[in-house]
This record gives structure tokens, C-alpha cells and sequence, in this order.
């Protein structure tokens, strides 16, 4: 089921990154201030987008388990906020050594657009104890949906007072259609975000393929025991 479509949109994905990657080093322009470092833009701020559109994605799916009780929901909801945890350590990564390059400082605390992703970060990452303390997979699943929706709702909340703020250091690219952004530096930026999304919505089903195809496996290994226990007992 979740490996339907995956080739082509393989296939999609890797003809948009390396689209992305020949705009970023052969056609924009290096920043006036920054230079040749303000490229990491390119991934940095792609890479916060998609990852916080994935919590929240994780938190539609959580709702959608809750109310039909299916299981497979519980699970794209739970592998949608594994890649978004991820991508939130590149985002932080990256951005550090963005900071480093352009502030002179790893990380500054008083810039309310790193510090609000890192309180998303560390909010998210308690979902992992959270999930695997539960043994019985139905409290695990309910328990884990109630998690997803909180912090999925907190997060366009942080992103609203965020916006509202007052003293800005780092750039507000999405404050206007494209930011302050020149035709070449707007353009290889909604490339990238278009490559980032991709990327992570076919590792999104190429994940959740690889646990169907384990869990199938798995009830397959458990009938063919069943069976022998049957026959050793016939």
C-alpha cells in the first residue's frame, strides 16, 4: 500500500535535488553581506519548514487514528515525526554554523526564531520516552496520538508569536511573497523547499513501506510457530 507511487516519486525527488544543488552553487548569487556562507540558507531554512509541517502532519494523522482507530494512521503519524526530528537536527546544525560564520557566536540566545525551534525540538523529542515506555501497543498508539495533536497545535502557535516579536536578527524570509529576496536567490530557494518536501514525504513512504513489509514478517514468523506448536501437539 505505502509503496505505491514511491519509483516515480523517487525518481521526482532526485531530479529536484540535484536541481536544487546546481541553483544554489552555479546560479544564486552570493550574498552582498554574508557571501559564499549565506548558501546554507538554501538548506537551513527549507529543511525548519518542512520538518515543522511535518509535526504538524503528524498531529492531522494522530487525530485520524483517534477517531477511526486504525493503526496505520498511528504509524505514518509516528514515522512523520521520526523525519521531522531528524531534519530538526540539520536545522539546528546547519543554522549553528550559519550563526558561527555570520554572528561570530555558535548560538544567541536572545534570537527568538532559533530559540523558539529549539523548545519545538526538545518538546518532540519526549515523544520517543514517551511512546516506547507504553508496552501495550493500543495505550502506546492512544497515548502517543494525544502527544502528536498537543504538540502539533503548539507549533503554529510558537510560529505566531515568533512572527509577532519585535527585535529580529535572523532573516524573515516568508514576510513578504519571496521575502526581500532577488528573482535568482527566490527562485533556487522554493527549488530547494520543493526538494526538501519531496525528499522527506518519499522517505516518509519508503519508511513506513519497510515497517509494513517487517510487520507482515512478523505475522507470518508467529502463524508458521503456531502451526508447529499445532502439529508437535497433533
Amino acid at each position: 500500500m505505502y509503496s505505491k507511487g514511491l519509483k516515480p516519486l523517487s525518481i521526482a525527488t532526485a531530479v529536484a535535488l540535484t536541481t536544487a544543488l546546481a541553483l544554489v552553487f552555479f546560479y544564486a548569487p552570493n550574498d552582498a553581506d554574508q557571501g559564499f556562507v549565506q548558501k546554507i540558507f538554501y538548506i537551513h531554512v527549507p529543511m525548519a519548514i518542512v520538518a515543522l509541517g511535518g509535526f504538524v502532519a503528524g498531529g492531522i494523522m494522530a487525530i485520524k487514528h483517534l477517531r477511526s482507530g486504525d493503526a496505520s494512521w498511528d504509524m505514518r503519524s509516528y514515522v512523520a515525526i521520526h523525519l521531522s526530528i531528524i531534519l530538526g537536527v540539520g536545522v539546528l546544525a546547519t543554522g549553528s554554523i550559519w550563526a558561527r560564520a555570520s554572528w561570530g557566536h555558535w548560538w544567541v540566545w536572545d534570537e527568538p526564531v532559533l530559540v523558539s525551534f529549539l523548545v519545538v525540538f526538545l518538546l518532540y523529542c519526549v515523544y520517543y520516552p514517551l511512546r516506547f515506555s507504553i508496552e501495550d501497543p493500543e495505550r502506546q498508539a492512544r497515548y502517543s496520538s494525544v502527544f502528536a495533536i498537543a504538540a502539533g497545535a503548539f507549533v503554529p502557535l510558537n510560529f505566531i508569536a515568533v512572527r509577532l516579536a519585535q527585535s529580529f536578527t535572523h532573516p524573515r524570509v516568508l514576510s513578504q511573497t519571496g521575502g526581500n529576496l532577488p528573482g535568482e536567490m527566490r527562485l533556487t530557494f522554493l527549488v530547494s523547499l520543493l526538494a526538501v518536501a519531496l525528499l522527506f514525504v518519499t522517505l516518509w513512504k519508503l519508511e513506513l513501506t519497510a515497517k509494513s513489509a517487517s510487520m507482515r514478517l512478523k505475522r507470518l514468523r508467529r502463524k508458521l510457530e503456531e502451526q508447529r506448536e499445532l502439529e508437535v501437539v497433533a
